[in-house]
């Protein structure tokens, strides 16, 4: 099983971010914060509510998420994960994530601290190192902050170091995010997030572009950015396992391999979603609500049992998402139906325009497909549905006082 936990707080709020995160302010210290205080009282409950439940259970990854995790202090993660491996069975190998903003990692001493706490493995939200297209996304640290903090966290001892970056950003050209991959590059990570801006309902970068205020880069330099984004990484020596994901080899991130694989996983913290043996659940946004239904039992009452064809179908969308791709025979034992015989036109089609590929038993997207696998995607989880899902049955007709199917 993998272990997630939300950390639902920030400095400032990102403009593109629709994540679930509450801003505290640049002044406010952390461990004085009564919400703060409250978060972690709470989370050290539901840790012990799920350790009755589920405590006979390895645990092989544990993934600080949010907001900025790197906003608790390490002796409030070290609480945490000494509370976890009392409750669980954590494994030895155990890979463990802080996701950290490069503005909390400038004293040497708190990466320190982090690593003696339990974490082994710190992902770092560069973004952008461009100082202008910080403040356009309203980023809180400058890009000599980025620098420093990937420098801080290698003399500290961190072995596995992902750096998260985004491409597509307002006034960002091609030229300039290839050269900005460079820079990252010569950083050294073992592993390099890349996501493309996503306008998200809601947030104040979509409405600045509805509204005309900020202008995304074109369509097709967004693309050249996807494609030779990729072709320099994996030149570089960054394996392309996953459509936003790149690694040097050992060093993939287990725990997101954890959910493509479609391994159990149980999640901690407001708003975050859990998915055990067929069963699905999310808490509560609300910190109040959270601690509520926490305290009265009831976090699972609600929880969506997956049927055989729902989880079917999260199979197909996940795997495809992987350079590995989907095993067609397992999707043939899983479902009783042959994948390529079913959509033979569909998959011909997408062959011949290198949108995929068909090798060793497996079908997986080119770097070409992968740019496109939003609309790949839907496609074959669309006829797949169809296949898998029973039709509902037909409303009866009344002719008289008789009912007719």
């Amino acid at each position: 099983m993998i272990v997630y936990i939300h950390v639902p707080f920030c400095r400032t709020r990102c403009r593109y971010c629709a994540f679930h995160s509450t801003a505290l302010g640049r002044g406010v210290n952390p461990v004085s914060s009564p919400l703060v205080r409250d978060y972690v009282d709470t989370l050290l409950l539901e840790l012990a509510y799920w350790g009755d439940r589920f405590g006979g259970k390895e645990i092989q990854t544990v993934f600080w998420g949010g907001g900025t995790p790197s906003l608790l202090p390490p002796r409030i993660i070290g609480v945490v994960l000494e509370r976890l491996a009392r409750c669980f069975k954590l494994s030895s190998k155990a890979e463990i994530t802080l996701e950290a903003n490069p503005e909390s990692l400038r004293s040497k001493n708190l990466a320190v601290e982090y690593r003696a706490a339990g974490v082994n493995r710190l992902s770092i939200g560069i973004q952008t190192l461009d100082e202008t297209m910080l403040r356009v996304i309203g980023r809180a640290h400058k890009g000599s902050d980025s620098l420093h903090a990937a420098f801080t966290a290698r003399e500290a001892g961190f072995s596995n170091i992902n750096l998260d970056v985004m491409w597509g950003l307002p006034g960002q050209g091609v030229r300039q995010w290839l050269q900005g991959l460079k820079d990252i590059v010569r950083m050294e990570p073992n592993h390099i997030s890349t996501y493309g801006l996503t306008l998200e309902p809601g947030t104040d970068m979509e409405t600045a572009c509805r509204e005309g205020r900020v202008t995304l880069p074109p369509e097709r330099d967004q693309s050249l950015m996807f494609m030779e984004g990729a072709a320099f990484l994996e030149a570089a020596g960054y394996l392309h396992y996953e459509i936003s994901n790149f690694a040097r080899m050992g060093f993939q991130c287990r725990h997101n391999l954890g959910y493509w694989e479609g391994l159990n996983y149980l999640g901690m913290g407001p708003s975050a979603t859990s998915t055990i043996s067929g069963r699905r659940w999310t808490n509560p946004s609300d910190q109040q609500a959270w601690e509520s239904k926490l305290r009265a039992g009831r976090l699972d009452d609600n929880a969506e049992i997956l049927n055989p064809a729902t989880r079917a179908l999260e199979m197909l969308m996940l795997r495809l998402r992987t350079s590995r791709g989907l095993r067609l025979k397992a999707w043939r034992k899983i479902t009783g139906h042959d994948l390529l015989a079913n959509n033979k036109k569909l998959v011909q089609a997408m062959h011949e325009n290198g949108l995929i590929r068909i090798r060793n038993g497996y079908l997986s997207l080119t770097r070409s497909g992968m740019l496109v696998s939003n609309t790949i995607l839907a496609n074959l989880f669309e006829r797949a549905e169809a296949a898998l899902m029973p039709a509902p049955n037909p409303a009866p007709v009344l002719e008289g006082n008789v009912a007719v199917s």
